[in-house]
């Protein structure tokens, strides 16, 4: 950025802070910071307590790694939810996705990544014991591997498969209709729900 572009180093600072974000420009990151600087000091500050209690307050569900306000979250709480299905995804904005088809009703399970040894990502470094802990325990009947269809959502899927496949459990899949190389998170509604009510069975999906 170039000294003298902006006529406040305060505003320079802020724009640079904001445009640090994923997907934001620096034209997009003025004009939020503009934004704010016609808003009420009320309203700013609002604003700002909420990203800092976001940050010091926001805590992960013991039980299914999702972001929650509490130590166990909203759905792993409902008790009307069938806990004994368990939908295995790679982060919480996939929870979010799956919540807004409206066809799910058992659980869910959160890694945190997916392996990719490229990165340096391995098993250690994903969540799994506390769903291993579930399937021992006699909990779970179902695992739904509702990953990313890329190679390294099938690597992890591979993996999860090998691993949960010593249990008397069954280990479905997505239905292909979301295609390949996509991420849940932006799949439409109505695909995402038919995938998941119309889900296979894994090993179905293996070619030997």
């Amino acid at each position: 950025m170039q000294i003298g572009r902006y006529s406040s180093r305060l505003l320079e600072k802020a724009v640079e802070e904001f445009s640090s974000l994923p997907g934001i420009g620096k034209k997009t990151a003025l004009r939020l910071v503009l934004h704010l600087l016609r808003q009420d000091k009320e309203v700013v500050e609002r604003f700002g307590e909420t990203i800092l209690r976001l940050k010091s307050e926001i805590q992960y569900c013991k039980s299914c790694n999702n972001i929650s306000d509490n130590e166990i979250c909203e759905i792993c709480a409902n008790p009307a939810r069938d806990h004994s299905l368990i939908c295995l995804v790679e982060n919480p904005q996939n929870v979010m996705a799956i919540e807004n088809t409206q066809q799910y009703n058992g659980i869910y399970h959160v890694l945190g990544g997916l392996i990719s040894p490229v990165d340096g990502i391995g098993p250690a470094d994903l969540v799994i014991e506390p769903l291993e802990k579930k399937t021992r325990k006699g909990e779970v009947k179902e695992i739904i591997l509702a990953l990313n269809t890329t190679m390294e959502g099938d690597t992890t899927n591979f993996y999860l498969y090998k691993k949960f496949s010593e249990f008397e459990i069954k280990i479905t899949t997505l239905a292909r209709g979301v295609s390949i190389g996509g991420e849940l998170e932006y799949a439409d509604e109505i695909t995402l729900g038919r995938s998941i009510k119309n889900r296979t069975l894994f090993v179905d999906t293996i070619q030997l």
